[in-house]
């Protein structure tokens, strides 16, 4: 059921200050972004969290190809009738146009595919680090222009961690400009570009409530052309090591938590590094195989545009 227009789904509250938020988004540091409380009707938030598929549905495997504390689903039609709902709304030129009057973009296209978004799950102890995304979709010339997340985490505490954070530049920056908690029915739309360093601080649980998780629900949008000036050649998600907290300083004595994490920073540089060296040989295979190589190529697009 789809309401009466796309827009149904969003609090009506929001849509009357659209022209306030964007604004704001025009002109907020480090990058376009603005944050919104209550984004979507009440009872529809509530039907989405009442509906998240368990960890266990989703796809669990990492870009390393080994199981980890990520899962994420993105064939939403299938999580019942509240996804359906979702999924009929965004892809409604009412909606398009509501979230291009909050940003400022104009012709903003759905992902059919989900690519990359859909319904996202972090479990205690994950953290992501400083990156910019793919800049174009995978199998279309389309630019991608905008992620739009809704976070579902009732009674998350403050110092519970996994909030999205928001880099000037993670390459000499080891804090975020912005950070923001990702309690129940917080919206964060921002732009994607070549400067949209993004992240999320690690998530610290308390045991006492074991089982919980971080979830959210991953929008991302794409435009048919984008401003010359922004425009880079296609790659694909882009991560930065982060820098070496402000209290490793010299003369410090390391204690134990100090030195897990040191070791946790170095095993996601490893990791990082083992998946750049896991595409390079990829890569070059395909190369070597020539026209076989383009021939896989044409295969995994038709694969992706029409496995729905």
């Amino acid at each position: 059921m789809q309401g009466s227009t796309g827009t149904s789904i969003i609090n009506p509250v929001v849509l009357s200050k659209r022209s306030d938020y964007c604004q704001e988004f025009m002109s907020a540091p480090p990058f376009p972004h603005v944050v919104i409380d209550d984004f979507l009707a009440p009872d529809f938030a509530q039907a989405l969290l009442d509906t998240f598929p368990a960890f266990e549905r989703g796809n669990a495997v990492g870009d390393s190809g080994e199981l980890g504390g990520k899962s994420t689903v993105d064939k939403v039609r299938a999580l019942g009738p509240a996804f359906e709902r979702l999924d009929d709304a965004i892809k409604s030129p009412e909606f398009l146009k509501a979230i291009g009057d909050l940003t400022g973009i104009e012709g903003l296209i759905y992902d059919p595919w989900y690519l990359g978004g859909g319904t996202h799950e972090n479990r205690n102890g994950m953290a992501l680090d400083p990156h910019v995304d793919f800049n174009y979709h995978p199998s279309e010339r389309w630019h991608r222009r905008l992620n739009l997340i809704v976070y579902l985490n009732p009674n998350w505490g403050a110092d519970w961690g996994g909030c999205l954070e928001l880099f000037r530049d993670p390459h000499a920056d080891n804090r975020p400009s912005r950070s923001v908690s990702p309690v129940f029915n917080r919206c964060v739309i921002f732009e994607t570009s070549e400067v949209s360093w993004h992240a999320f601080d690690t998530i610290r649980i308390p045991p006492e409530h074991e089982g919980m998780s971080r979830r959210s629900v991953a929008l991302y949008f794409y435009t048919k052309d984008r401003p010359a000036e922004q425009t880079a050649s296609r790659h694909t998600t882009y991560y930065v090591n982060r820098q070496l907290p402000d209290h490793f300083a010299e003369g410090r004595t390391l204690s134990r938590s100090d030195v897990a994490e040191i070791k946790q920073l170095l095993d996601v540089r490893d990791s990082h590094i083992r998946l750049l060296y896991a595409e390079n040989t990829a890569l070059r295979k395909a190369q070597d195989r020539g026209l076989t190589g383009n021939l896989l190529y044409l295969a995994k697009r038709a694969y992706v545009r029409f496995r729905r």
